[in-house]
């Protein structure tokens, strides 16, 4: 799986970085808060901070003392901040990670965001009942309520919705002493029926009234006025001139006007999560006709097909493919957000998810967003599955074409190489059983180079690729390779030529590597090396040469899979001799699937 983590090098100085933090822990409590921030947040390809805070009593003997910052560990990585990392890359987020080392949550906290000028903190609700709360101290959210700048926001989320938005409140940290108040700012109504612009020019207008005859000499901080100005006496433009030269008054106001700025964005932030709760309902409205007009455009489409007299195979080849689609939340439900404990491989495009969907095990594989070609990949591998219907074949249940994924039947037992090469200690495949599967592959093998009206070449055979039931049913998957071969080249020596080979090293046709003529003996040669590798359970590489070699040296018996004792050797002989003529390095002296090979491993797999 790719790893999609981007190191925090240094903390976001000032508002030069991001000013939006989430407070993570390893619980569900902060998996809510991260997606209610990326749904009503956090703006596309945006950035924010994830923090995750680790408290040590000793290390301060007082319980008090400034708080280190740095970037997360490998473990830490993948036990907090992994599985947020898919629900903010999705959205294009640019997330950073940190970890606070300090002498309890609030304090850490509070110290990074006052320095950093953080305008937004979102956090979990806590867990605690109210019966607890008598015996324990005040719960983060409410603790940073009271504790930090009046620039910053704070946001409790509590199973995806906002249980408490507190709002800026005085600054806790002695320098300012009077916060600058807007008139009309302060219900969502004034948010509804004003625009950022609007709430730009009284910023302005506050700007300028910062006239310098409002501070005195103990530093208190300027009072903001809209729309008015104070009487100034002589003594006060005198004092005030006096201010404006000093240095320290000069500094004073830059941080002012560093709040304010801040104070600013922290309205227009609310300002559109006001209007987003406006508009969600006529978004939901104008989803739901746009999806019912679709659906209408798809079955006038199918009855157009009908009434034109098109077949039923000429007709799984074109744009409307019949299948299920979900949507991103239940494909995320299903995978857990998509944990880590739940990966069981991975796949050509990217990884592969065990999931629960309607109480049924399914494999959810998720198409890597670095892959250069991954949305074709993806549309041609629903393509083909979709219109595919044979025992040896996996059942696409249904996919999310919006992100890349693709929902499969569940194959409990694993792939075939995991089971030759006995991943966790599973026992050795029967030699009955392994005959039967190599007759089940070429089957299906047969079935897809026999489709009309454009036969199909899989490209990617390998046992990797061929997944198993706990009754050792085979089916091929992973057909994000195939590709469909002109008719009238499809039983030719002269194949469809290719501007780039594809397929997996070791397994690849050696012909097709070098000149790109792609026909269905391609898969013949892959098929062979497979062959061999169920019969001697070793690796791909170089595998004919030691195959042929030991049979003329008169020692085959040896070099076939040692697990099992009890192998019919001459039968086993006539199987690798049927593989070796199926890796023969030119095309047209390879053999025929239905004609030569496939009676072949049907006599072999009735045997007793």
């Amino acid at each position: 799986m790719v790893d999609f983590r981007k190191s925090a090098s240094a903390k976001p100085k000032n508002t030069g970085g991001p000013t939006t933090v989430i407070a993570v822990t390893s619980g569900r409590k902060s998996q809510y808060a991260v997606q209610w921030a990326v749904e009503h947040i956090l703006k596309k390809n945006s950035s924010c901070i994830l923090i995750h805070v680790q408290t040590n009593r000793l290390y301060h003997q007082n319980g008090v003392g400034p708080s280190h910052c740095r970037p997360p560990t490998e473990e830490e990585w993948q036990r907090i901040f992994l599985p947020f990392r898919g629900l903010c890359a999705r959205k294009g987020i640019v997330v950073t990670e940190l970890v606070l080392q300090g002498a309890n949550v609030t304090s850490a906290l509070t110290q990074y965001v006052n320095e950093n000028y953080i305008s937004s903190v979102i956090v979990g609700a806590s867990q605690w009942n109210s019966f607890i709360r008598k015996f324990k101290n005040t719960d983060v959210a409410a603790s940073l309520a009271k504790s930090l700048a009046d620039f910053c926001s704070i946001y409790v989320i509590s199973k995806g919705k906002v249980q408490t938005i507190h709002p800026a409140g005085p600054a806790q940290n002695g320098k300012f002493t009077k916060a600058a108040t807007v008139k009309g700012v302060a219900t969502p109504d004034y948010f509804l029926n004003n625009s950022p612009q609007h709430i730009n020019s009284l910023v302005k207008d506050a700007t300028l009234s910062m006239t310098p005859s409002n501070f005195s000499p103990m530093e208190r901080s300027p009072t903001i006025s809209f729309g008015g100005s104070s009487p100034q006496t002589d003594n006060d433009l005198e004092f005030a001139k006096s201010q404006v030269t000093s240095s320290k008054s000069k500094k004073k106001m830059e941080e002012e006007l560093m709040k304010l700025k801040l104070e600013l964005k922290k309205t227009n932030e609310q300002y559109g999560f006001f209007c987003k709760e406006v508009d969600s309902a006529h978004k939901g409205v104008e989803e739901h006709e746009k999806a019912k007009l679709s659906r209408q455009k798809t079955v006038h489409a199918m009855e157009n097909e009908e009434n034109q007299g098109a077949s039923s195979s000429a007709y799984i080849y074109k744009n409307i493919v019949p299948y299920r689609r979900y949507n991103i939340k239940e494909i995320e439900i299903a995978t857990n957000y998509f944990d880590i404990d739940l990966k069981i491989g991975e796949g050509g495009y990217g990884p592969v998810f065990k999931g629960v969907i309607d109480n049924t095990d399914v494999a959810i594989k998720a198409v890597r967003p670095d892959i250069s070609h991954g949305e074709r990949q993806f549309n041609q591998e629903v393509q083909v599955l979709s219109t595919i219907t044979h025992p040896n074949m996996v059942l696409l249940i249904g996919a999310c074409p919006e992100f890349g994924c693709l929902v499969y039947e569940y194959m409990d037992y694993g792939s075939l190489e995991d089971r030759l090469f006995r991943k966790g200690n599973t026992p050795p495949i029967p030699w009955k059983i392994r005959f039967k599967i190599a007759s089940e592959i070429a089957t299906a093998l047969l079935y897809l180079h026999q489709l009309k009206p454009e036969p199909l070449v899989h490209r990617d055979l390998k046992p990797a690729n061929i997944l198993l039931d706990r009754n050792y049913l085979s089916k091929i998957g992973d057909v994000g390779l195939a590709r469909l071969v002109p008719p009238s080249v499809a039983d030719k020596t002269t194949q469809y030529r290719l501007t780039k080979a594809a397929g997996t090293f070791c397994y690849i046709d050696p012909e097709y590597q070098q000149t790109g003529l792609l026909g269905v003996k391609s898969d013949i040669y892959s098929f062979g090396v497979m062959l061999l590798q169920i019969i001697t359970a070793k690796p791909p590489m170089g595998l004919a040469h030691l195959v042929q070699s030991a049979i003329d040296a008169g020692s085959f018996e040896q070099v076939l899979d040692p697990s099992l004792n009890d192998w019919p050797v001459e039968d086993a002989l006539s199987c690798a001799k049927l593989a070796l003529k199926c890796c023969e390095m030119r095309k047209r002296d390879r053999p025929s699937l239905a004609t030569v090979i496939l009676p072949e491993l049907n006599r072999l797999r009735d045997l007793r």
